[in-house]
């Protein structure tokens, strides 16, 4: 064995050494307590098998079914800081806005993991880096990339179709058309609905979500309305679809051709895991 080879080999052992301890450096440094207040971050966690490392959630968090048993520590306006420091986490998941508790988080050396919505890019970009920071980057990457692959076989089977002008609305008051809120040319929910092959009558409007008037949607003439209910049991009688309201818009081709649909379940309009489902449940309603 010449003396280059040697050196070669032991070079080739050094390296393997230094990849072995720094995937073990990763895995001891990856947090075991988390508490999320982000609850499309607590499903991510979940799907991407670092549910048991979650000790706590917001007071909205309902899926998966096994957060229903883990303590929770307020939400986005009131989080108990208290609580949440009782609990001693190594991690936070946070939103954007809560610069007070990262403060406090800050000061007593907890780490957090900051949060913001945006586009339906954003979020699986978060679930990514959500993956690497908990330990867990080969199980994200390969939800992020069957995410991917769903979204894109919806746009190929909708490619080539027309696209309705739609009005993605997500909330209003009961019975009536009062205080309808829809979304805007800008957010996940707007690229979901042109990934399903709609065209938002929106688009143009530079906000996430809007607070349309009947008149505004006199004036935009979608050709299809889609509304999205949170409630999940359509069996109750307040979660039945009713679309009465919207004839009093019979002017609105929407209405005017029936397309008026209602779909049930909050999950609909969260950026997690489930939103390549989603997409589908807006494009099968879009393109029956």
């Amino acid at each position: 064995m010449t003396m280059a080879t040697t050196r070669r080999r032991t070079q080739g052992l050094a390296l393997m050494l230094a990849v072995l301890l720094s995937a073990t450096s990763l895995v001891a440094q990856a947090p075991q307590r988390i508490i999320s207040l982000v609850p499309n971050l607590t499903e991510m966690l979940f799907a991407m098998g670092a549910g048991p490392q979650v000790v706590a959630v917001s007071s909205f968090d309902r899926e998966p079914e096994a957060v229903r048993t883990l303590p929770r520590v307020g939400a986005l306006l009131d989080p108990d800081v208290e609580r949440i420091l009782s609990l001693r986490p190594d991690l936070v998941i946070t939103y954007g806005s809560q610069m007070e508790l990262k403060e406090q988080l800050a000061r007593t050396g907890i780490a957090a993991f900051d949060y913001r919505h945006g586009g339906l890019t954003d979020a699986l970009t978060t679930l990514r880096a959500l993956g690497v920071r908990t330990g867990h980057a080969r199980e994200a990457e390969a939800l992020a990339r069957r995410l991917e692959q769903q979204i894109a076989a919806i746009r190929a089977r909708v490619a080539g179709r027309p696209r309705p002008r739609t009005l993605l609305v997500f909330g209003r008051e009961p019975r009536s058309l009062r205080n309808i809120y829809a979304v805007g040319g800008t957010g996940f929910l707007h690229d979901m609905l042109e990934a399903a092959g709609g065209r938002n009558v929106l688009a143009d409007v530079t906000q996430e979500s809007v607070q349309v008037t009947t008149e505004t949607i006199l004036a935009r003439a979608p050709e299809v309305i889609l509304e999205i209910r949170g409630g999940t049991d359509p069996s109750r009688a307040d979660a039945r679809p009713d679309t009465s309201p919207w004839q009093a818009l019979a002017s609105v081709p929407a209405v005017k051709q029936g397309r008026l649909v209602v779909l049930s379940g909050s999950w609909l309009t969260v950026p997690g895991p489930r939103v390549g489902d989603a997409i589908d449940r807006f494009s099968t309603a879009l393109h029956p």
